[in-house]
């Protein structure tokens, strides 16, 4: 489907596009002006992502935010990326959604849990040793 957006067989309102990056309007939007960044490269998962667009990805998503908040007057942004769960669409692709206070979205990240004695370091160290082993 975001392939299909990327090499223009598809129908979207896009609002930036280059090589490696495409940005559209989400056809499903939670508000007006919700839009999506897609690298024009099939990746499934932000950790497939290429290291390569990482700056570029990074730019467009600051640029895309700002951009989006300025046109519709929104006070600010949910940026959102789900990887696997509640990926509805098999291709990594970052949410631009413009906030207003009040504006009735309710998005929790919920319920919370409290680590249990000792849990917390023992996690720690396990994310610290796969961060290491690479």
């Amino acid at each position: 489907m975001f392939c299909a957006i990327v090499r223009g067989e598809s129908a979207a309102e896009v609002v930036h596009r280059t090589d490696t990056v495409v940005a559209f309007l989400d056809a499903h939007p939670l508000f007006p002006g919700h839009a999506l960044l897609v690298p024009a490269v099939h990746v499934q998962t932000w950790d497939e992502l290429p290291v390569e667009l990482a700056h570029e990805w990074l730019t467009t998503s600051q640029a895309l935010q700002r951009a989006v908040e300025a046109a519709t007057g929104a006070d600010g942004a949910l940026l959102l990326n789900n990887n696997v769960v509640s990926q509805s669409v098999p291709h990594v692709h970052l949410h631009v959604v413009p906030r207003r206070r009040g504006d009735g979205l309710r998005f929790f990240l919920g319920p919370r849990r409290r680590y249990a004695p000792g849990q917390a370091r023992e996690v720690a160290e396990a994310v610290r040793a796969h961060l290491t082993a690479g």
